[in-house]
């Protein structure tokens, strides 16, 4: 059985680089759109947000009244075809200047987040630029990653150190147990969309120990 997250460690998830803490989840049902790839990759997107939703107690969404689409997911070769796509620099502000700095970072993946004045997440832009290093990775893997980074607002530096998925004897990749019941504690009705005090990271764990065959 794995061990209990601590308390640290889940502040360790939401505590930014610059010291800040901040977890924020989806204010509103998810509404996901996919470009660039084939109709299975799209399905295992989806498949992978109505997996994580399901297991959050979220919902999930045809349309999003406000947007069409709240989670827009493109995948690419090239930093520069995200400048080509019609308005989505009315979408994401400051997009040329944020294409350039992932072009010089040799960035291969990035996301943006836009939040309702509440501070909950109302919406999300993933880009994936499909180099070497992630053309090797499986499309159902790269599509969970994908789907658990964008499920609350985690830190910066959240996973620089450990991936947020694990693989099991038979080879299948998986969400980390102890990820899943954050995610899952995170989405508990009687917690905040939105918060910025440490003190957050206890209210999960006491959720997550109530929740564990440990307690």
């Amino acid at each position: 059985m794995t061990d209990l997250i601590t308390p640290e460690e889940i502040e360790a998830l939401f505590t930014r680089s610059d010291g800040q803490f901040l977890c924020a989840r989806w204010g509103r049902p998810i509404a996901p759109i996919v470009f660039g790839v084939e109709d299975s990759t799209i399905g295992m997107v989806k498949g992978a947000f109505e997996a994580l939703c399901a297991m959050a107690g979220h919902h999930m969404a045809e349309t999003d009244p406000e947007l069409g689409a709240n989670v827009m997911v493109f995948f690419f070769r090239d930093w520069d075809e995200l400048t080509e796509v019609p308005d989505l620099d009315r979408l994401v502000e400051g997009l040329a200047p944020l294409v350039e700095r992932l072009k010089a970072a040799e960035a291969n993946q990035y996301r943006v987040f836009r939040f309702d004045p509440q501070g909950a997440i109302r919406a999300c832009f993933i880009f994936i630029r499909m180099d070497e290093e992630l053309s090797k990775v499986p499309a159902e893997t790269l599509a969970l990653s994908q789907v658990v980074q964008s499920m609350l607002l985690w830190s910066d530096a959240a996973f620089g150190q450990k991936s947020p998925l694990g693989r099991l004897e038979n080879g299948h990749v998986v969400l980390r147990p102890e990820i899943g019941a954050v995610i899952r504690a995170a989405y508990a009705p009687e917690l905040p969309h939105v918060a910025t005090d440490s003190s957050h990271a206890l209210r999960i764990f006491a959720r997550i120990a109530s929740n564990s065959p440990h307690s």
